[in-house]
Order: structure tokens, then C-alpha cells, then sequence
């Protein structure tokens, strides 16, 4: 290939680079000034801790970048359906007002025997995935794992009579896969946690929150930081906290503090702040669900949670399956924005992951394959501008700025190397970027690196040329720019 880069056109680049920067909008500005301020103490779920230390701590997360998400519990066996509707989840209790002791009648039938813990860290090896959170106790209050602190677990409740918790961490271990738990501390509709949306329908229900954390929840937490050995969870997920107090949440950490310090955890322990208006608990990881921020969250850590059809839990009924395109382009969004890539699947009452579900995953991981280095480690955009702009609308006589993306071309980056990640490829052959503060000296195809490229560099920006006239991927093609 050809490198044409005058030293002259460089020092206007990085000029221009500075000058030209695309400004972000007020938010994101905000946490860059308050992710600056505290860059030594750097927002965490462990107090007092540096930056460096909080680096070494998330540097495996950071590095993965892409994992699977498992909702699979006891509503899987009415998969989505109750009366004539079919359009439930995991949600179902909730949603159709099932009495506790008749919903307590589907553990009686759970008997996953299919459940097969190498298949489920396969399915995820499969798609290029690098970790897995899987529901320990979701908003039903039913445990998959072996609990002392109350019945309704699936050793004590099923005919099962097994931990898949305890399976899964020994596979995950065996293959070198992380696993982390989601645990919902604040909603349960069986063993007397709050009740969102329309609140309690039942009396049996009834149970007094502090008793609820300090008899079920504390002890809970204990066993599943403690019994899966030392590695395992290597994160903590958190879920919708509604009626819990900070002094509750504060008995909840403390068994984090206690047993796994540094362990990971998410934003959604409890969502209330101090009079400084800052989050009491912040934990380490943002967590937009299915979206994708704007903008991702500049100095924080995030992962954007997805289903990969429209429930979490599984639904027998429900067809409306994302396409692989649209998995990979989320994929390549995310990571141009810092982030990560948390993509669900619901196994059904047999332990058994959609055929359509494992497909998908499947292509996904043969991109991968080829394009997982523009991915894996990488750091958010140089650039900006490509995720999209803010267009300033007025309605009824007031001004708002609406986001409209670029489904073009995302890029990303990590030392020594600029990715560019190109949706709608270029019919002349060449691919423009806007100023880039340093040198490139190589340029090449990831699908085909002897396809002979020349790269030239000016105050404009970079110039790609040479490129084959049809995409070497349909979905997404990456061009590797090394400095």
C-alpha cells in the first residue's frame, strides 16, 4: 500500500483536530467535567479507590466487551402465555395478577433435564461473547440456586432438585468463560419485596420490607457471593430497585464489602442520591436497556442490555427476532461509544436456548471471526460525529435538540491502531474520515488484508482508496488504519 501523508497537512490535522472537534452534547459534557474532577477518585462502587486501581479492577470487563445475558426461571414453563394472552414474560405473575399459591403450582412442573451448562457457555464461545450474567432470582422471587433462606428455589420447589447456578459456574470455569449473577433485591412478588406497577394483589404478599431484606435478601446474597467459589460471580447485577431504602441498600452492600470487595457491581442497587444530589450507589457500570445512548456515557463504564426478540423471559409465541445485521451494527455502535454489549437469551422449561436464538448468535460470531479485533479492547470513536448530530426542533413554541444517527460508518480504537467499521460502502472506492491527530502509516482490509490500499492524510481528514468495489461484509466491513 501507499502512505502520502506531508508533515505540513499532519500539523494542520491536528490543529484542525482540535479546532473541528465535534462538541457533545451538555450531559455528556457534565460527566466528562465531573469524570475529570474525580480522577483520582474516580466514580466506583468502592469508596475511596483510585484510578489506577479501578483500571486494573475493570480491565478484564473492559476487554470483553461483548456477553450473554440468560433470563430463565420458573415462568418459563407458561412460556408467555396465560389465558388467551400470549404476549408475557418473565413479568407474567405481575402483568396477569397470578396469585401467589397458583404461581407457586409452575415450580411443581419445572424439571429442566435438558439443561446442559457446556451448551449455554458454547452458545455464547459461539457468538464471540467473553462473559455471561445469568438471573439468580428475578422479580418472582423464585432462586435457580440452592438457597437456606427460603423455599422457593429450584432444589427445594422443582422436581429438578439440582443448582444450575453451581453446573454453570463449573463449566464457565472449565472453559475460562466469566459469570456473573443478577439478583433482584428490591421486587419480589412471591417473598414479599415491593411490587411495581399496580403494587401488591394478594395478600400473601404481605411481608415488611426490613424483614424482607434482613431474612431473605442478606442471607441470599451471601450464599451466591460465597458458595461458587472465589471467582464466581465476577459481577453482581442489581435490578430495579423501587421501595428500598438507602439504610436497606446499605445492609445490602455491606455483604458485598464483606465477602467479594471489588467485586463489580451495576447501577441499580438503589437509585436515590444525597442532598449533593449524587448517587448514593453507583456501582461501576451504567446499564441502558434495550437502547443505545446518543452518545454512550463519557467516564463512566456502561453496557447496554438487549433481548434479541421482545421478551427477556422465554416466549413460545413470540417470532419478532432481531436480524443479525441489526445485532452486529448495535454491536459495532456500542463499542464506537465505549461500551458494552449485553445480548439476552430466555431458555425455555427444559434448559434448552431457541434454535432461533442459537442461530443468530452463531452468525454473529462468524463476523466476529473476522472483524472481533475492532471490537475486543477497544476504546470509543476518535471522532464523534459519525454516531450522528442533534438537529434543533421547535414545537409548541419551545426549542428541543432531537438526536438523528448515522447509520454509515462507526469507528473505534485502541494503541496503535483506528478502526473504521463501514455500514453503507463507499461506490467509488474511497473512504474519507474527518481529522485524525496522528500519522497513519498502513491501511488494510481485516476480511482480506492483501487487498492493496493507499492512505493519504491532510487537514481534511484521511482518505481510504483502492477499496474493492463490492463489501467484503454486507453487514459491516472494517478497515484497520494503523499509527
Amino acid at each position: 500500500m501507499t502512505v502520502k501523508v506531508p508533515i505540513c497537512a499532519i500539523v494542520l490535522a491536528l490543529i484542525s483536530q482540535i479546532s473541528r472537534a465535534s462538541p457533545l452534547p451538555t450531559n455528556a459534557l457534565q460527566s466528562l467535567a465531573s469524570s475529570n474532577s474525580v480522577n483520582e477518585h474516580p466514580i466506583s462502587s468502592v469508596p475511596g479507590e483510585n484510578k489506577q486501581e479501578r483500571d486494573a479492577r475493570m480491565a478484564w470487563w473492559r476487554e470483553a466487551k461483548f456477553g450473554m445475558f440468560v433470563h430463565w426461571g420458573v415462568y418459563s414453563v407458561p412460556a408467555g402465555k396465560y389465558g388467551a394472552n400470549t404476549n408475557h414474560g418473565e413479568w407474567i405473575m405481575n402483568m396477569a395478577r397470578i396469585p401467589v399459591a397458583e404461581y407457586r403450582k409452575y415450580a411443581g412442573v419445572f424439571n429442566p433435564e435438558k439443561f446442559d451448562p457446556a451448551s449455554f457457555v458454547a452458545a455464547a464461545r459461539s457468538a464471540g461473547m467473553n462473559y455471561i450474567v445469568i438471573t439468580a432470582k428475578h422479580h418472582d422471587g423464585f432462586a435457580m440456586f440452592d438457597t437456606k433462606a427460603s423455599d422457593w428455589n429450584i432444589v427445594h420447589a422443582s422436581p429438578y432438585a439440582k443448582d444450575p447456578l453451581k453446573l454453570l459456574s463449573d463449566e464457565c470455569r472449565r472453559q475460562g468463560m466469566k459469570l456473573g449473577f443478577y439478583y433482584s433485591q428490591d421486587q419480589d412478588w412471591v417473598n414479599g419485596g415491593s411490587a411495581q406497577r399496580g403494587g401488591h394483589w394478594d395478600t400473601a404478599q404481605n411481608r415488611d420490607t426490613d424483614e424482607y431484606v434482613d431474612k431473605l435478601v442478606v442471607p441470599q446474597v451471601s450464599e451466591l457471593l460465597s458458595n461458587y467459589g472465589s471467582d464466581t460471580p465476577a459481577v453482581i447485577w442489581w435490578d430495579s430497585p423501587t421501595l428500598l431504602t438507602r439504610k436497606q441498600a446499605s445492609r445490602i452492600e455491606s455483604v458485598v464489602e464483606k465477602l467479594r470487595p471489588g467485586l463489580i457491581q451495576n447501577d441499580r442497587l438503589y437509585w436515590g442520591s444525597d442532598e449533593k444530589h449524587r448517587a448514593c450507589f453507583p456501582g461501576d457500570i451504567k446499564t441502558p436497556e434495550q437502547t443505545i445512548p446518543a452518545q454512550g456515557y463519557p467516564g463512566r463504564d456502561w453496557e447496554t442490555c438487549m433481548t434479541l426478540n421482545e421478551h427477556w423471559g422465554y416466549n413460545a409465541y413470540d417470532q419478532h427476532w432481531k436480524s443479525v445485521g441489526t445485532i452486529i451494527r448495535n454491536l459495532c455502535d456500542i463499542a464506537s461509544k465505549g461500551g458494552n454489549y449485553l445480548l439476552n437469551v430466555g431458555p425455555n422449561a427444559d434448559g434448552v436456548i431457541p434454535e432461533e436464538s442459537l442461530k443468530r448468535l452463531a452468525e454473529v460470531g462468524e463476523w466476529m471471526k473476522i472483524n472481533g479485533a475492532a471490537i475486543y479492547g477497544t476504546g470509543a470513536t476518535p471522532f464523534g460525529n459519525e454516531a450522528g448530530s442533534y438537529n434543533i426542533v421547535k414545537k409548541d413554541n419551545k426549542t428541543q435538540k432531537v438526536f438523528k444517527p448515522d447509520w454509515e460508518w462507526r469507528a473505534t480504537s485502541k494503541p496503535g491502531h483506528l478502526y473504521l467499521m463501514i455500514f453503507k460502502w463507499p461506490a467509488d472506492g474511497t473512504f474519507r474520515t474527518p481529522p485524525f491527530g496522528r500519522i497513519i502509516t498502513s491501511a488494510s482490509l481485516l476480511a482480506d488484508p492483501t487487498i492493496k490500499l493507499t492512505v493519504s492524510q491532510d487537514a481534511g481528514g484521511i482518505t481510504v482508496s483502492g477499496l474493492p468495489s463490492k463489501a467484503p461484509d454486507s453487514i459491516a466491513s472494517v478497515i484497520d488504519l494503523r499509527h
